[in-house]
């Protein structure tokens, strides 16, 4: 074995993590040393051809029922929302009257529960940054584990690789940053070693839902669970309509090689190709990062492949410390969850409204999310008032919490609103209303309470 992966390989058996992920992440070491990348050049793949659709999210036949009756949820939960300057859990974060986004999760799932007389067993796939937190706010809901089902399970982590020699970095400033999360492609081997995926189809369940925990529109569905069910397909992921605010997502097209469904992510595109990535004509559909899977299908394909599904390789190019430019640069080797679609023959996909993809990454999606644009609503479930969305682009002023909170610290009035610029540092009072198209300048100032901003 190389020197630089014996090194990495023992670095994560001495740290405890699961033997899959050990294999997993061997793997992708193997694959960077040979000069992998993980780019997908444009001409490898063809645009994807017109998907099944789904318009009425709202359906709930017996078979729609029998069939969300037979699922899990499983939410993403991992992210410490650091690209919004949060040092805790995304989902500790505040949306709508006080309610965190982990507070509508939960009601979402037990609406649905009461709604539909059915277990609905909810489990979080944690990291090591998030997990006592998130399991804290939850002692408010003693009633929400099913049965004897683990209501959690802890993703696993890696060592960064220094870029010239691919031999784990040593950081002793902060050894924290010598370890990176493995991208949430990591969810298949922690459901193998973590004993999930077989608890959940020893109690009976078939199907697993998993989403985003920061997409608040990903609920539970029986429509999608019976459209699901009915396709007997093993694997699934939901797509939409692709809009200004998310040309630059994932997206889900057919490799010309063998004809298969694959995700291509923007880390995996040649910079000069950026152009067909973006541009919705050719690529008209986003991933949305919701999906959909048979628990036998799963575990069988996890048998058949020692749990090594051998998803697309992500290597991403940073520096050991983000806050230090001039730290040691490293690879982060990621995977998409996304990515498995090419893993199972018969996969597919399905276009679903917009409402379905409500990711927030930025304070503009959480100006939006938090504006007179949505409605909750006995669901927990945000529902759009307006079509097309408002287009929100808010200053790097904006681009923390804290920095935010204090220029934003009520909702905003969104409703007729189609794009809304802010380019310097405004400070904005109660019930203030934009209208049409409005462009604040660089030079700064604050808008009093009750002002209306129009054209």
């Amino acid at each position: 074995m190389n020197t630089g992966k014996q090194l990495a390989v023992a670095k994560m058996r001495a740290a405890g993590v699961g033997a899959t992920a050990i294999a997993i992440f061997a793997d992708y070491w193997d694959q960077l040393a040979s000069g992998a990348t993980g780019v997908i050049p444009e001409a490898s793949i063809s645009p994807m051809a017109t998907p099944d659709t789904i318009t009425n999210l709202d359906s709930a036949t017996p078979q729609d029922r029998e069939a969300l009756s037979r699922t899990a949820i499983i939410k993403l939960n991992g992210g410490l929302g650091t690209s919004m300057g949060l040092d805790k859990a995304k989902t500790l974060l505040p949306v709508r009257d006080g309610l965190t986004f982990l507070d509508i999760i939960v009601r979402q799932v037990q609406w649905a529960r009461q709604q539909y007389d059915i277990k609905l067993p909810l489990v979080f796939l944690h990291s090591f940054s998030t997990r006592a937190d998130v399991l804290e706010a939850l002692e408010a809901y003693p009633d929400l584990t099913v049965d004897d089902l683990p209501l959690d399970m802890m993703q696993s982590e890696e060592p960064k690789l220094l870029r010239s020699d691919l031999t784990p970095v040593s950081w002793p400033a902060n050894p924290v940053l010598e370890w990176c999360p493995p991208g949430h492609g990591d969810l298949y081997p922690t459901l193998l070693d973590s004993g999930i995926l077989d608890a959940l189809i020893d109690a009976g369940f078939q199907y697993a839902s998993v989403s985003n925990s920061d997409n608040l529109g990903a609920a539970p569905s029986p429509a999608l669970a019976g459209w699901f069910a009915r396709t007997g397909a093993p694997f699934a992921t939901e797509i939409t309509r692709r809009t200004p605010m998310d040309v630059k997502g994932g997206h889900i097209a057919v490799r010309r090689s063998d004809g298969r469904l694959i995700l291509r992510e923007s880390a995996q595109t040649l910079p000069g190709e950026m152009t067909y990535f973006t541009d919705p004509a050719i690529h008209p559909y986003a991933h949305c990062n919701n999906l959909w899977f048979d628990l036998a299908a799963l575990r069988a394909k996890l048998d058949a492949t020692s749990g090594v599904l051998k998803l697309p390789l992500i290597r991403n190019a940073k520096v050991v410390d983000p806050a230090d430019p001039a730290s040691p640069p490293v690879f982060q080797i990621e995977s998409a969850m996304g990515a498995a679609i090419e893993s199972f023959e018969g996969a597919t996909a399905i276009a679903v409204p917009r409402s379905r993809f409500l990711p927030v990454k930025t304070t503009n999606e959480l100006t939006l999310l938090r504006s007179d644009v949505f409605e909750f609503g006995e669901d927990f479930i945000p529902r759009a008032t307006v079509s097309p969305l408002p287009v929100i682009t808010l200053s790097p002023a904006y681009s923390t919490i804290s920095a935010y909170e204090q220029r934003i610290p009520y909702p905003m009035f969104l409703r007729g609103t189609r794009t809304f610029t802010v380019d310097g540092d405004w400070s904005f009072g109660t019930t203030v209303r934009v209208i049409g198209d409005v462009h604040l300048p660089d030079d700064g100032g604050a808008i009093r309470g009750g002002s209306v901003l129009s054209g």
